[in-house]
């Protein structure tokens, strides 16, 4: 029988990892990410399994969570096949580039102060470096398209199908027989929503023998698309009316594209008064200009400003800062700036040097967008923190601080229960990509609503398919 263990991810939100083990031999594994905040020692730990092992590698979409410790996987041993999207590995090589950097700086840093007490030797070094990361690139991939079923041998299917969660982001349905039985596993990946600005809804999936499905806001709904836009519009007015400043630690992946369309779409009505927008991030930069070139793949309000204005996200009060001494002359405008800066979790990047220069005024606003992994500098603040630390000098949060949860490019349970809901075969439901606390609870709702149990999945559990 084939059995699946999920090596990430497993009643945590960060660190997808998750291994199909066929029958025949066959051993398929669905993402690689990176841990974060409370898990995120785990990185250092050993996969759980034997890297070159694995056949295939199939990837969800670029995500820090989802492709992270794929370059520790060919160091270690994977000589597998990578199969994704070619924007997805595009993204990707962004995103673990900047991670590799930013663990070498660290490792600097930690080296540094070990030697002014003898202790070098006990600093850890990275888990890999950039050089690394290139030698993914090496590994043979394919490119899938939406809906083309991909044959890889020995009998197994995959099909990639839209989950409107980022560029190219995948839902995966893996097909292969067992015993002149046909089975058909489903990975939600990260699924998106039915009113993104750049994304377009996800897609229905009809069949599954078994699904494994992402549970991170499976305890909530979001606000409306319409109140969250409302709510920020009114943050951005009242801020501006004391002359202050607004911060949004944003992902550079998804979540800064839709910021940048909604204030764009505020600017051609006329609501946004007139200001300085800075995206103070390199990394979102980037990823920017990757959204650019597969516009084809985004929606049609994106594809409607690119024929419009030869662009999808400029407008006049628009400001890229890509250099540092460009970042830095940031901290020369006093008043009516909205300063959109990685890292998302505020776990790091530029987000950090605007804190220091301005959270503690409170005639600023902070605003988060995003969800806050427990354990992160972001997370503290949500939760109340009145004095955090950056670079070693104590900052107090006097800003008025606020969450508008209703931009995650994640489906909320409701959204989680509606998309399931259109499956005409659904018989297992697995659920990962969660805290545990908030599993249950949507477990609870999965059997009210839709009449069906769902197992919470526990790291290394194996569970038959």
């Amino acid at each position: 029988m084939a059995t699946l263990q999920s090596y990430g991810a497993a009643e945590v939100v960060t660190g997808s990892c998750h291994l199909l083990q066929l029958q025949n031999g066959i051993n398929i594994l669905v993402d690689c990410g990176m841990f974060q905040g409370l898990a995120e020692e785990r990185n250092k730990e050993p996969f759980g399994f034997e890297p070159s092992t694995v056949d295939f590698l199939l990837i969800t979409h670029g995500h820090l969570d989802h492709v992270g410790r794929i370059p520790k996987l060919v160091k270690d041993g994977f000589n597998g096949t990578i199969v994704t999207h070619k924007s997805t590995m595009d993204i990707a090589e962004v995103v673990m580039l900047d991670s590799a950097h930013l663990m070498k700086e660290g490792y600097k840093t930690r080296y540094r102060k070990a030697q002014r007490v003898g202790k070098e030797r006990e600093v850890k070094k990275p888990l890999y470096s950039e050089s690394d990361v290139r030698s993914v690139f090496h590994a043979p991939m394919i490119f899938p398209v939406y809906d083309e079923q991909i044959d890889l041998g020995n009998g197994i299917f995959v099909n990639f199908k839209n989950a409107g969660h980022i560029l190219d982001s995948a839902i995966i349905q893996i097909i292969f027989e067992e015993n002149g039985l046909k089975k058909t596993v489903v990975f939600s990946g990260d699924l998106g929503n039915d009113y993104d600005l750049v994304m377009p809804a996800p897609d229905i999936v009809e069949e599954a023998d078994v699904l494994f499905i992402e549970s991170t806001y499976g305890d909530r709904n979001h606000k409306g698309i319409v109140e969250s836009d409302a709510e920020l519009k009114q943050v951005i007015l009242d801020t501006f009316k004391k002359d202050g400043n607004i911060l949004i630690p944003s992902f550079a992946i998804e979540r800064t594209q839709e910021i940048l369309c909604l204030l764009k779409q505020m600017y051609d009505k006329g609501d946004l008064p007139v200001c300085q927008i800075f995206l103070d991030s390199p990394m979102a930069i980037r990823v920017t200009d990757i959204y650019k070139r597969y516009h084809e793949e985004l929606s049609q309000c994106c594809n409607d400003f690119l024929e419009r204005d030869g662009t999808i996200f400029d407008f006049p009060y628009l400001h890229y800062t890509l250099r540092v001494q460009d970042s830095m002359k940031i901290n020369l405008e006093k008043s009516r700036c909205i300063i959109i800066a990685g890292a998302g979790m505020c776990n790091g990047g530029r987000i950090l040097q605007h804190f220091k220069h301005r959270l503690w005024d409170e005639n600023n606003a902070l605003v988060f967008v995003g969800y806050q992994v427990q354990k992160t500098l972001g997370r503290k603040i949500v939760d109340g923190a009145k004095k955090i630390n950056v670079y070693g000098e104590d900052i107090i949060v006097k800003a008025k601080v606020y969450t508008i949860n209703g931009f995650s490019a994640h489906a909320d349970q409701d959204g989680l229960i509606e998309w399931m809901s259109k499956f005409t075969k659904l018989d297992k439901i697995f659920l990962i990509h969660g805290e545990r606390d908030k599993q249950e609870i949507f477990q609870k709702e999965i059997e009210k609503r839709l009449g069906k149990k769902a197992h919470i999945v526990k790291h290394g559990e194996k569970i038959g398919i």
